[in-house]
């Protein structure tokens, strides 16, 4: 609020930032990070990121409910009978984004 600027360092200390790289590392960490991201189940990340947006607003009964709502959408997509099912059979899940 008060305009204060403030480094990168700094605002991955604050949580501002998720990780600060240097130059040199810039090029690889991300895609390592994107790479990562990518195996990810993506539905179930874009519902988080819903809950997450939606905490601003309303109230903690609010929240607790959308959090039922989503947990019920996340719980009948693709990605998460593959996630159990990868976890049952011990084997790294193959998540598709549905």
């Amino acid at each position: 609020m008060l305009g204060e600027k403030v480094n990168a360092t700094e605002a991955e200390r604050l949580g501002m930032l998720y990780k600060v790289y240097a130059d040199e590392v810039f090029s690889p960490e991300s895609i390592a990070l994107a790479t990562t991201l990518s195996k990810m189940p993506t539905r179930g990340l874009a519902l988080t990121k819903q809950a997450f947006n939606q905490s601003f607003v309303g109230t903690y009964e609010d929240q607790l409910h959308d959090e039922e709502i989503l947990q019920q959408r996340a719980g009948s997509t693709f990605d998460y009978k593959e996630g159990v099912q990868a976890f049952l059979e011990k084997r790294p899940p193959n998540f598709k984004g549905e």
